[in-house]
């Protein structure tokens, strides 16, 4: 019999466990529980190493509430930052740690922008908590089977989410091909943070035209800060520049001394 490995993460520990038992009672399931998002990973990353690796997570949507509007990257944290890894960067954190790990949002009530966010994260299902424990097998073992699975009730809300989400990408894509080359190797430079002394450090530019282009490219992008203009670029897919790369190592001669 081809069993299923089972792991649910769940900051409410009487909820938790209760599942994994219930689960734990099915012939063909193997369960284990972690109660963070940084413990869950650890288990993904323990179980891979020891050749058996988990095929379904099952992830509280509000994994880490206690800490709200606090939105940190799915990664490993010690001590006292344990718990602050929300559930939407969870699934980003182990989709792209572990893509062939199949991950079921549970959700206390129907959100279709949450719901949408999952499932641009990565995640084939979205279920609420309540449902039963044969709905969430049927769930459980269709995504294994690469389906994706949403309430009904939350469908159109959804497809309306990501048709607009599609959209405004389209557009801040649009805006993003308006800059000229140098323009756009200053946002990448805005991307990854650096302020404009360490962008014309970078670029072997004069703080003066590096302050002009940034100006360019809020004008063309139609926003009034660095924040709007880092968030319009990530929408449109545009990276950090490779800090790792010697400062200006694809830049011109010509542009070396520009004042």
């Amino acid at each position: 019999m081809v069993r299923i490995r089972v792991l649910v993460v769940d900051d409410h520990r009487i909820f938790a466990e209760s599942l994994a038992a219930a689960l734990a009672a099915e012939p063909d399931v193997d369960v284990s529980a972690a109660g963070s998002g940084p413990a869950a990973l650890r288990c993904l990353e323990r179980a891979a190493s020891e050749g058996r690796r988990f095929d379904v997570l099952l992830v509280d949507a509000d994994l880490g509430a206690t800490l709200p509007g606090t939105v940190r990257p799915a990664v490993p944290v010690r001590g006292a930052d344990e718990d602050r890894v929300d559930g939407i960067s969870l699934v980003t954190g182990v989709r792209s740690a572990q893509p062939g790990v199949r991950i079921v949002v549970l959700a206390e009530k129907d959100d279709p922008r949450r719901a949408a966010l999952a499932l641009q994260a990565g995640a084939s299902g979205w279920v609420a908590k309540d449902c039963s424990l044969n709905r969430l097998l049927t769930v459980i073992r269709g995504v294994l089977r690469d389906e994706t699975h949403l309430p009904p009730a939350l469908l159109t809300g959804v497809l309306r989410e990501l048709t607009a989400a599609r959209r405004h990408r389209t557009e801040s894509e649009r805006l993003v091909e308006s800059l000229t080359p140098r323009e756009r190797e200053v946002l990448r430079c805005m991307v990854a943070g650096l302020g404009r002394k360490a962008v014309a450090e970078r670029l072997f530019l004069s703080p003066h035209t590096v302050r002009t282009h940034m100006q360019n490219v809020l004008g063309k992008l139609g926003v009034h800060s660095t924040l709007a203009a880092v968030a319009l670029a990530r929408r449109a897919g545009v990276g950090p520049v490779d800090l790792g790369l010697p400062p200006g190592g694809r830049i011109g001669a010509e542009e070396t001394h520009s004042a």
